[in-house]
Parts: structure tokens; sequence; C-alpha cells
């Protein structure tokens, strides 16, 4: 009888084992899920704080009261792609007129007024009507003046 005794006593340390090896796993699975439980929760608050700074560097609400000004003269090209080769191309275009630019004895007598000059001869000119006073606030400033000329005006009688 000892021999099926040892059997059960065996049997139930392998179920031990056995159910041991389950809860562990299942502790495994638990935590890899909040990890990544967590994971998700700081991507959307990323997101969320990096949709908040682009609302307010967005400045599309100020374009109403923005001058509205004509297209530029040149017309834009049709679908201009930037591939590999047209970016090559357009660097190397860039860098030309950079060194021609910083090249320029004027640019390099006075950079600031050469930059003013330049973007006063691109830039298009909009004329802009001086705006008048409040006509509250002027009023207010005459009628203070009145007062204090009228008081010692009374002393006076």
């Amino acid at each position: 009888m000892g021999k099926p005794s040892s059997r059960s006593e065996s049997s139930t340390k392998a179920d031990r084992k056995f159910e041991k090896k389950l809860e562990f796993y299942a502790k495994v699975r638990d935590t890899v899920a909040t990890l990544t439980a967590q994971k998700t929760i700081a991507k959307k608050k990323k997101l969320r704080s990096r949709h908040r700074k682009l609302k307010a560097y967005d400045l599309s609400s100020l374009s109403e009261f923005l001058p509205e000004f004509k297209k530029s003269q040149q017309p834009p090209p049709a679908e201009f792609k930037l591939n590999c080769k047209s970016r090559q191309k357009l660097i190397l275009k860039e860098a030309k007129q950079l060194s021609t630019v910083l090249k320029h004895p004027s640019f390099q007598s006075d950079p600031l007024a050469s930059i003013h000059q330049h973007l006063e001869s691109t830039q298009p000119v909009i004329d802009e009507k001086p705006k008048k006073k409040n006509k509250n606030g002027g009023k207010k400033n005459k009628d203070k003046k009145t007062k204090s000329s009228t008081g010692p005006e009374s002393m006076d009688m």
C-alpha cells in the first residue's frame, strides 16, 4: 500500500507544480497586458499633448484678419513632386544661390540692409490708411480739459 500512496503523492506534487506554473504564466500574462496598456496610455497622452501644442501654434484663425495677396506672378508648377533627383537639383540650385548672395559685396558690407532692400523689392506694397483715433477716447480727454478749465472760472465768480 505504500506504493499507491507514493503515486498519489507524486501525482499531487505534479499537479501542484502544474498549477504553480499556470499561476506564474497567468501572472506574466497579466503584467504584460498591464504594461502594454500603460504604453498605449502613455502614447495617447503624448499624442494629446502634441495636438495641444499644435493647436497653440495654429494661426489659421488669424487668416481672416490678414490682407489677401494676389497670386504670385509665376504660376506654381503643375503637381511638383519632390523625388530624389529633383530634391538634389533643388538643393544644388539653392546652395548656388546662397553662395552668390553671401559673396555679393552689398551683402558683405551690410547684410541686414541688403535683406531689407530685397524684401522691399520682392514683397507687394500694401497701402494702409492711418487709423483714426477712437472718438470716445478723444471726447473723454476734451471733457477732462473742459472740466478743469471750468473749475477755476467758477471759483473766480
